[in-house]
């Protein structure tokens, strides 16, 4: 399968201070609520605290990279705020109005930022939580409605988003093949399996119970040996993941290895799984001798399965029910 490349919009170059200063605009100041006689105490209140909310949520925001602003927050000696990730990117210069910023921090604002609740930034994706500042930075990091990264791992893809969104980046941008069912049996074959450095990428998206899961096949150096790995990553949550078994088996010559686990989520980058060796491993020798002939062509099929956990509720075991 050959990598296809992916077309990218370049974000803004931070060492160019005209191209900052182009994308710069002005927040409103922190306004005192508008006293309009309403129907009620209760209205009135509302209102008012509606207002004060956006006009501080608006300030916190950094005018370089729009990110919400925490401490420390540094400012300029004509009080023009920045966020302490972009202090370091425009080189120790105001982008509003290019004075040296120094090392002046705004104190007041911090304060500010550490008074507020504030909803999660993936509000938009679903997420109702609402936090205190600093424990709403804690929990964006492991929101369960923040976007997934691409799991294609044959090129280094920056590509986010839902689920149904990256099924579909997969199938039109990467090509990827996809499949529906539960049951699986895929040939691999290389002409020179000692090429493990430069060996193919292999992915597959299947579509069962449905969810989306996607198989990897690879070639990489462990140690010194080359070995062949197969295994299996759920497109969702690792609580969702959980809810799922799956079975791999290669074999040949009257020999067989099987594999049994839990699929990984994708949360778990492609990397993270293949380095804690979780799936069917194949030691190059083994796999040659699946292969059989002459040594000199990888020939391996990995057939395997998918199956969900079901809770008996009697006995309280787990009992798998097969996808048909």
């Amino acid at each position: 399968m050959e990598l296809d490349s992916i077309e990218c919009v370049p974000p803004l170059d931070l060492t160019d201070e005209d191209g900052i200063h182009r994308h710069l605009h002005h927040f409103p100041s922190v306004s005192k609520p508008h006293t309009t006689t309403t129907t009620t105490n209760n209205n009135t209140n509302t209102v008012a605290s509606a207002f004060h909310t956006t006009s501080v949520h608006e300030l916190l925001e950094c005018p370089v990279c729009t990110n919400s602003m925490h401490p420390p927050i540094h400012q300029c000696h004509n009080g023009h705020t920045l966020c302490s990730t972009c202090k370091t990117r425009v080189h120790n210069r105001c982008p509003t109005c290019r004075q040296e910023l120094g090392d002046i921090r705004c104190l007041a604002l911090e304060k500010v930022a550490e008074s507020l609740e504030l909803p999660c930034k993936y509000m938009s994706l679903g997420c109702p939580e609402i936090f205190p500042y600093y424990s709403k930075l804690k929990h964006e990091n492991l929101c369960n409605f923040r976007p997934y990264n691409c799991p294609y791992a044959g090129s280094e893809c920056a590509i986010v988003g839902d689920i149904p969104f990256l099924v579909t980046h997969l199938r039109d941008d990467h090509k990827v093949d996809m499949h529906s069912g539960c049951t699986f049996n895929h040939r691999y074959v290389k002409s020179n399996p000692r090429e493990v450095e430069n060996a193919t990428w292999m992915l597959t998206v299947f579509h069962c119970f449905g969810q989306y899961f996607c198989l990897h096949f690879e070639a990489f150096q462990l140690g010194m040996a080359p070995v062949y790995m197969a295994f299996l990553r759920f497109m969702g949550d690792e609580t969702e993941a959980r809810n799922y078994s799956y079975s791999l088996e290669v074999g040949g010559n009257g020999r067989k290895l099987i594999w049994e686990g839990m699929p990984r989520s994708v949360r778990d980058s492609h990397r993270k799984v293949r380095d804690s060796h979780d799936g069917l491993i194949i030691q190059r020798n083994m796999a040659l001798f699946f292969s059989g002939g002459d040594r000199k062509e990888l020939k391996l099929r990995v057939t395997g399965r998918i199956w969900k956990e079901q809770q008996n509720l009697d006995g309280g075991a787990c009992i798998p029910n097969l996808c048909s």
